[in-house]
């Protein structure tokens, strides 16, 4: 996004700052509920009365102040970007076996790339669908295919989904089988599914541990030492 000159962003920020958020924010594709000149400016402003509200109305608010402000001020990147962006590349991922299923489906019935990609999308209801549609509303005001397509990796926060676009591009553009590379990336993906599920499953009894230390085991010292206590305070 295009920052006007003058604007009070780029008074405030460093050119590379914006540029790092306004590729962050790019991330979220089609359905981006904030441009780069919004938040920026949500983020200082909102820091700025953060920092006044607790200096003038709490208790040792000059001490608290800066340190709050600034652990908000880079806080608020995490939760309203980097965390949805981390949720977001995963339902890509969830979502691109299917559509890629399709799509291969499509091919094996002799489309071609930009005919089978929009068939996918007619029948297929979800984000990365979203980010395809997108894809061919740029061919259709000029773009070629391979631009199109380079353009939606910078909208997609997945590197498993990117390596898959970019792979298909290849394919395309060098004419080898597009049909053998989707074979392989669709193999990739169902082996990529069995071990995130396999990576969730062996973090089961680390949280089970975690939730024992911190709940049960403080539960089992007040039972064992009640009677003690009791009795200590009984005699004295």
């Amino acid at each position: 996004m295009e920052i006007k000159k003058g604007n009070i962003v780029k008074r405030i920020y460093r050119k590379e700052d914006i540029e790092k958020i306004n590729n962050k924010i790019n991330l979220f594709g089609v359905n981006k509920k904030w441009s780069t000149e919004l938040f920026l400016n949500v983020r200082f402003f909102s820091t700025f009365a953060l920092f006044f509200i607790i200096f003038l109305f709490f208790d040792y608010g000059f001490i608290y102040a800066p340190v709050l402000s600034v652990a908000y001020y880079y806080l608020i990147i995490y939760f309203m970007i980097d965390l949805p962006l981390k949720e977001r590349g995963k339902k890509l991922e969830h979502e691109a076996f299917y559509y890629f299923e399709v799509l291969t489906l499509t091919l094996e019935s002799g489309r071609n790339l930009e005919t089978a990609i929009d068939i996918a999308c007619t029948y297929i209801d979800s984000e990365i669908a979203n980010e395809f549609k997108e894809t061919l509303q740029q061919i259709k005001f000029g773009k070629s295919l391979a631009e199109a397509l380079n353009d939606m990796r910078y909208r997609i926060p997945s590197e498993t989904v990117n390596n898959i676009i970019l792979n298909i591009t290849q394919s395309n553009i060098f004419g080898s089988s597009i049909l053998e590379t989707m074979y392989n990336q669709l193999d990739f993906l169902r082996d990529k599914q069995i071990l995130d599920i396999k990576a969730e499953i062996a973090k089961i009894p680390t949280k089970i541990s975690v939730f024992s230390v911190l709940f049960f085991v403080p539960l089992m010292m007040t039972l064992i030492l009640a009677p003690i206590i009791i009795d200590f305070i009984i005699n004295s």
